[in-house]
């Protein structure tokens, strides 16, 4: 129980920091955020935990397949916020990651990459 709270605690000291960042700069909390982190806070976990090679590595490839539909809402959220506020820009930027990586999924299958569970 005690490693649980541990990686709890250290995940959210993560996104606690970047927010701390972010509001005395935009441009490092930006940079901070973009950071795989939470990625390799969760293979350390894996690899820490004895999970095997074959484990590691999966997470790692399809965190990168996951990633690439998530990208136009980091467009859409700024030019969506001073038009729609931030309630229904973060609902609409929902929506249009789901929307995209439907779509993603989709044009990937042909490539052998099956991101749909």
């Amino acid at each position: 129980m005690a490693w649980i709270i541990t990686k709890y605690l250290i995940t959210a000291a993560v996104v606690v920091a970047v927010s701390e960042l972010a509001k005395r700069s935009d441009k490092l909390g930006g940079l901070l955020a973009a950071l795989p982190l939470v990625t390799f806070l969760a293979l350390i976990w894996l690899y820490v935990e004895k999970q095997p090679q074959e484990k590691i590595a999966s997470h790692a490839w399809y965190t990168f397949w996951y990633v690439v539909p998530t990208l136009p809402m980091f467009l859409a959220f700024p030019w969506l916020l001073p038009r729609l506020g931030f309630g229904l820009t973060l609902l609409a930027s929902a929506v249009i990651t789901v929307v995209c990586f439907g779509l993603f999924a989709l044009a990937v299958r042909p490539l052998g990459i099956d991101l749909l569970p």
